[in-house]
Formats: structure tokens, C-alpha cells, sequence
């Protein structure tokens, strides 16, 4: 079951006083508005820096009682499906509650499916809980980036995809797997994929194709293959892999053997992240690990 987010707080002012704070979105959200944000039918624009772009239509406006916006746009740099707010409403109700008027915020499909929610809800509720808050009670918000989620993002964009896992067998079995590139990658390999400063070609279709070179080569422990060519017919910027770094690390932990597997510059802000990061987590995690485990993987697998 979805479970939108959403925030609610009191305060002594009137809901017509509410209804203003709300419509004054530069004095709670941010000065980097551009266009009408009190009246029904407007549409306005929301940026901040290269991290964070929408656009809102006003689809409800009742004083003293409610206003809807609908995201036309979005854009984020921090996670993979950069418009993942498209489409969704954000709902601020008013009502009198006894002596005191209530504001309830809701934002309709923002769900903790979504990759954005931690930093998203985060930033919501200072915005809301706390600036707008404070534009209506006190008149005066702080409409500036909240700099601690703002910082989240940033990290979260140059999160390089990683992930692993350990199993029985010795370093020594696991690095002679790791070489094995045609047991567990599926598509065409060309070249040799267990020698330092060799070259291979990985091609799958029309899909993928990629050429590794490999940099680092330290037995038991330690594998890198630098990507020097990259096409990926899937996506806008189709070279969006060449220069980045392909990491297999090898370590006992205990009486197991851990492999954590690192693909340096795939990172939630490039447009692959989500499809990519997908297919490494089945080459990595079930098919590497079974051809570890029982001597056969599953390169079969198709993209």
C-alpha cells in the first residue's frame, strides 16, 4: 500500500493568514521562483543549482481552505529516474481546529518506493514544519536551502554503485571466478579478461557494447578494469560508461571469503544508474556468486 507523504502543524493565525503563507513561496520555500504562485491556472518554476528543477500548474485554489499544485516538470541530479516527481500533487488543507488553524501538507505519490523520499521527505518537513510554519506565525520563514539535505544530495549523487557479498570458498577460487568473465557476463567477450594491461570487448546485441582494459591484477586480492570505450544505445549520452573504473576487491573476513564489487562513476546522477545498477546486481550477486558457489553462473541472462 502507497504511503504518500505528509506533515501536519497548528497555529494561532486565521486560515485566511495561512491560506497567504502558503501562496508566498518565495518566503518560505525558496527566493528561486520564477512566476505567479497565487492564483489558479499559474504555473511557476523551482531551481536550485544543477540538484533540483520542477515546474508547478496550481490546479486548486481555495481561500482559506486549500491549494493543489501539480508537477508538470522535475529534475534531480541525485538519483536515477531524475523526474520522479512528475505527475505527483502537492496538497496543503486548511481547517480550523478549536481555536487554532491546522495545516496539513500532502504530497500525492511521494511513497518510500521512491529513491528520492528520505531526501525529499527530509526536506519537506523542514520546509513545511518549520519555514512555513514560522512565515505564518511569526512572519518570517527561511526560505534558503536547507543546507544538510542539500548536502545529503549531493552525496547521494556521487554514490558510486557498489555491492557484496561473502561465500565459503578461498580468495584464490573467488579471483579465478572474478577472471572468468565468460562464465558469468553474458554477451559476446572478446580478448583475454585475466592478464594485466590486457584488453577485452564486451558486446551484447545492439545494446551494450564496451571495452575494459585491465589496470590493476593483484592475485587474490584485487581487480580493476578501466573502461576506455563505451556504447550504450539505450540511453541518451550513450558513452556514459568510458572512463569510469570497474572494482573487484577480495578479502578474508572470518573463515569466508568477501567480494565487494564497486563500478567507480556509475552514480544515481547519470541516466544508466537504474538499469545498470539492476544488471550488476544479477551478474554480481547471483550469477558471479553461483559461479563461485557451484562452479557454474548464469551468463545466459539477457538485459
Amino acid at each position: 500500500m502507497d504511503h504518500n507523504y505528509t506533515t501536519t502543524f497548528l497555529v494561532d493565525q486565521s486560515p485566511e493568514e495561512a491560506f497567504a503563507g502558503i501562496n508566498n513561496v518565495r518566503g518560505w520555500w525558496s527566493e528561486e521562483v520564477e512566476g505567479d504562485t497565487t492564483k489558479p491556472g499559474a504555473e511557476f518554476k523551482y531551481h536550485y543549482k544543477d540538484v533540483h528543477r520542477a515546474t508547478f500548474k496550481i490546479t486548486e485554489s481555495v481561500p482559506g481552505k486549500k491549494v493543489v499544485w501539480h508537477v508538470m516538470d522535475n529534475y534531480f541530479n541525485f538519483v536515477g529516474d531524475k523526474n520522479e516527481w512528475v505527475g505527483n500533487d502537492m496538497v496543503f488543507e486548511i481547517a480550523n481546529k478549536g481555536n487554532q488553524t491546522e495545516v496539513h501538507f500532502t504530497q500525492v505519490g511521494l511513497v518510500p518506493e521512491y529513491e528520492c523520499y528520505e531526501v525529499c521527505s527530509n526536506a519537506w518537513g523542514s520546509y513545511i514544519s518549520q519555514s512555513l510554519r514560522d512565515l505564518i506565525s511569526t512572519g518570517k520563514g527561511q526560505p534558503n536551502p536547507i543546507e544538510a539535505v542539500v548536502n545529503q544530495a549531493q552525496q547521494m549523487s556521487e554514490q558510486n554503485y557498489s555491492t557484496v557479498f561473502t561465500v565459503n570458498q578461498t580468495p584464490e577460487e573467488v579471483f579465478a571466478a572474478v577472471n572468468n568473465v565468460r562464465g558469468w557476463w553474458s554477451g559476446e567477450i572478446e580478448g583475454s579478461t585475466d592478464k594485466l594491461g590486457a584488453e577485452f570487448v564486451y558486446q551484447y546485441q545492439d545494446v551494450h557494447r564496451s571495452v575494459q582494459k585491465i589496470t590493476e591484477f593483484v592475485p587474490n586480492k584485487k581487480v580493476v578494469w578501466h573502461v576506455t570505450d563505451s556504447q550504450l544505445n539505450f540511453i541518451a549520452d550513450k558513452s556514459e560508461w568510458t572512463g569510469t573504473d570497474i572494482i573487484f576487491e577480495i578479502s578474508q573476513k572470518d573463515d569466508k571469503t568477501e567480494l565487494r564489487f564497486t563500478h567507480a562513476g556509475l552514480v544515481p546522477a547519470i541516466e544508466c544508474f537504474g538499469t545498470c545498477s539492476n544488471v550488476w546486481g544479477f551478474y554480481i550477486n547471483v550469477s558471479l556468486r553461483s559461479l563461485i558457489t557451484h562452479g557454474k553462473g548464469q551468463p545466459e541472462k539477457v538485459w
